[in-house]
Order: structure tokens, then C-alpha cells, then sequence
């Protein structure tokens, strides 16, 4: 398998673990952080900001994902690079918005 497609299945899971957190408040209504706020990345975005911001990254994944090489969900080498790519920035996201939310103490642990 090309290195290439193996790195664009990997994007394309970090656009896929990206996406999820801005769909899912938007569609909660809830505002999050997202690259448009004020300051980028650290302010709060309208609902409809993220469900766009969201859908964007689904879209960004799928291209990646699909239409890069022949990708086959049963390839070992081609799905261990979406899901590096979904933990890679499921890892760095949940340490980021952790800062926000309160999710990077271990209170109650």
C-alpha cells in the first residue's frame, strides 16, 4: 500500500474525531470553540458556526477516507490509520477543550 493513501486515511480520521465534538454541541445547541471564534480556538462559537464547522470536517473526512486510494475497511494497515488518526486528535482535543470544560482534572476519581 502506497504511504501516501495510509497518511490521507489518517487525516482523515483526525478530520472525522474533529468534526464529531462541534456537530454534537451544535445540534445540543450548545456554542463551542471553534477556529472562527475570538480568540481562534479558545472563544465560543454560535451553534450554527459549528454544525457548519462540523459538517465541513465530515465532509474533509469522507474525501480523505473514501476517495483517496481504494480504502477497504478490512485492510488492517488502511482502518489502523483512521483510528491512529480519530485517537491522535481525540488525544490532543480532550487535553485542549479540557482546559475549558474542566475535563483535565481527576477530581471524583
Amino acid at each position: 500500500m502506497n504511504w501516501l493513501y495510509d497518511l490521507a486515511y489518517l487525516l482523515g480520521g483526525a478530520f472525522l474525531s474533529n468534526g464529531v465534538p462541534h456537530f454534537v454541541s451544535a445540534v445540543m445547541g450548545r456554542p463551542f470553540q471553534s477556529p472562527f471564534a475570538k480568540p481562534p480556538g479558545k472563544g465560543l462559537s454560535s451553534s450554527t458556526v459549528n454544525v457548519v464547522w462540523g459538517f465541513a470536517n465530515f465532509v474533509a473526512a469522507y474525501l480523505l477516507i473514501v476517495h483517496v486510494g481504494s480504502f477497504d475497511i478490512r485492510a488492517g494497515d488502511q482502518a489502523a490509520a483512521v483510528g491512529l488518526g480519530i485517537l491522535a486528535l481525540g488525544l490532543v482535543s480532550a487535553r485542549g477543550f479540557g482546559r475549558f470544560h474542566g475535563g483535565n482534572s481527576a477530581k471524583g476519581a
